[in-house]
């Protein structure tokens, strides 16, 4: 398998099938924007509220072929072993890579384990062999790695226009991002040391670095569940 991250935003993605593993597909892929298409006779209540707030569209009736065009990955997440290898054979001969629940001979992708905090993310893959093992890895994982990675990532996303635009060569470019991440600064945010961050930020880049860093916290205004709040 050779790993890859796929943007999806706005791509057809169906999923077939209406039970909970179809419900965590669904929920997975609205949260990377991707159009979701369910077709099922039932669905989880879960996938039907998404569905009557237009997040998402459900055909209430059994698959049939024409439900994968235009797709651009499928989903076959239901009960019956016979639709579940017609789903993956039909998607083959369309070209288009399908994920089979709990068969991962049929499977042309699977789907790894994530952490994800924003931009950062984790991700844990087994070939399909052993998802306990690697929901268990995760679980380790997400012990070190918390939102403070988020918030990095994007805070090292906004600087690095100003960075590109000041340094003229590689090595000065390389130079300034590993004096930008000094060994404490995932502390710094960890703890909202806000302002020891602000005035790293300000030797190293100038003033630009503490108005993108107030940017952000004023962009973000939520909690350290997720995101930033306000230092005590």
């Amino acid at each position: 398998m050779y790993p890859v991250v796929l943007d999806i935003t706005d791509k057809k993605c169906l999923v077939v099938g209406g039970g909970p593993v179809a419900c965590r597909k669904v929920e997975g892929l609205l949260g990377a924007g991707a159009r979701v298409v369910i077709v099922s006779p039932e669905v989880e209540p879960e996938i039907q509220a998404l569905a009557q707030q237009g997040r998402c569209r459900w055909h209430r009736r059994e698959y049939a072929p024409e439900d994968l065009k235009g797709a651009f990955l499928v989903f076959a997440a239901t009960s019956d072993p016979a639709l579940q290898q017609q789903i993956a054979l039909e998607g083959g001969r369309a070209g288009i890579p399908v994920n089979v629940v709990d068969q991962p001979k049929l499977c042309t992708f699977h789907v790894p384990a994530t952490i994800r905090h924003g931009d950062f993310l984790l991700a844990i893959a087994t070939g399909g062999n052993s998802p306990a093992l690697a929901a268990r890895v995760r679980r380790e994982l997400e012990r070190q790695y918390g939102p403070e990675y988020g918030i990095l990532v994007r805070l090292l996303g906004r600087l690095r226009p100003l960075i590109l635009e000041r340094c003229a060569t590689q090595a000065e470019r390389k130079t300034l991002f590993q004096n930008i991440l000094h060994d404490d600064i995932l502390c710094w945010i960890r703890e909202q040391r806000w302002e020891r961050l602000r005035i790293h930020l300000e030797d190293i880049v100038g003033a630009e670095g503490g108005e993108v860093l107030s940017r952000i916290r004023q962009e973000e205004g939520t909690d350290h569940s997720g995101h930033m709040k306000e230092g005590c």
